[in-house]
């Protein structure tokens, strides 16, 4: 870990080392736009290991062979000219939500506007987070335990980046630590405190066909590899569906070998993160974002987890799996639940 860290504090700026450079994680790392305001560490106290040598820090997803973006002419974006705006359901951006998941919280919800009587006017929010005081760009309460998407404001509309439904837009505002567990490999530790409802990253990684994500899959058992960095973009799949891109097998989020720091975030049956389906443009939702919130408060120093099949369980004598296809689960927890598919 010394000798890497060395090779790049006293190698790298030099002239004739630019391959080295491409490849060293620590300038992959000083490279992101946050890294003087939400710096990314990284730090063995353990032993003498580094981080994968094949593996690459990157800032945005990936599109893979076989995957591509929505083209220009299917784009849209909102067409507000005030942030507050963002948060009805007047917003393009919002305009999938059902009325009956828009906000009930009519005390947060009155936005100054009165009738003509002078009576004060209610609009409902529709947007996922709080506005004003303490808990200003926080996930509201009852989204917590939600599989419900966020849908967000993004580049193509019309309201400015300070629009308060571009949490995830905006993009990690926290210090993060990867470190080395006693037990666990790498793990991830926040260097400040989170609030409950506070997003963290996004997972990010290699956008892939579900083809080739089961190649992969295919080729970690036969290499008895039980680490699978695999998450699929399927809360919008639907046979039924008019786009084709959602009616057959989702596109799957691979970053094995290339991601962010939340690649080395550890499972845990009793998390204190949790993974959730974010929406920009509408013409993409089959690549939408896997964006990480805090259910709880977090303390400065403590590590990070989320719950890698979001509370999901099955019993393998059931379903007639076998324990030794299983991975053990180390998490620790008083609710573990021993075992993962």
């Amino acid at each position: 870990m010394e000798n890497a860290t060395r090779r790049h504090f006293f190698h790298h700026g030099q002239i004739g080392n630019e391959d080295e450079k491409e490849s060293c994680h620590w300038c992959q790392l000083r490279s992101f736009p946050t890294h003087k305001t939400a710096p990314i560490t990284v730090v063995n106290e353990i032993d003498n290991q580094t981080l994968p040598q094949n593996f690459r820090f990157i800032n945005g997803v990936v599109l893979g062979a076989g995957v591509s973006a929505a083209d220009l002419s299917f784009r849209s974006g909102c067409s507000c000219r005030q942030g507050e705006d963002c948060q009805y359901s007047g917003c393009l951006c919002l305009a999938e939500l059902d009325q009956d998941e828009t906000s009930d919280d009519t005390a947060d919800d009155h936005d100054g506007s009165v009738a003509a009587t002078g009576t004060p006017l209610t609009r409902k929010k529709a947007y996922a987070y709080h506005m004003h005081g303490s808990k200003s760009f926080l996930l509201r309460s009852k989204l917590h335990a939600s599989k419900l998407p966020l849908y967000e404001c993004h580049q193509g509309c019309a309201c400015s980046s300070k629009c308060p439904n571009r949490v995830v837009e905006r993009g990690r505002l926290v210090p993060l630590q990867i470190f080395r567990t006693q037990d666990r490999g790498w793990g991830v530790r926040t260097q400040e405190s989170i609030k409950k409802g506070q997003f963290v990253d996004r997972y990010l990684g290699e956008v892939i066909t579900s083809a080739e994500a089961d190649r992969r899959r295919a080729a970690s058992v036969i290499s008895r590899r039980k680490d699978v960095y695999l998450f699929a973009l399927d809360k919008f799949t639907d046979p039924q569906s008019l786009d084709a891109r959602l009616k057959g097998p989702p596109l799957e989020v691979d970053g094995e070998f290339m991601s962010g720091p939340t690649r080395f975030i550890n499972h845990s049956c009793d998390p204190n993160l949790r993974i959730f389906a974010r929406v920009g443009d509408h013409a993409d939702k089959h690549i939408h974002d896997l964006a990480l919130f805090a259910i709880r408060d977090i303390q400065k120093g403590e590590e990070l987890t989320f719950d890698y099949v979001d509370g999901a369980s099955e019993d393998f004598e059931e379903s007639g799996g076998r324990i030794e296809d299983m991975t053990r689960c180390l998490c620790g927890s008083s609710k573990c639940r021993r075992f993962l598919w």
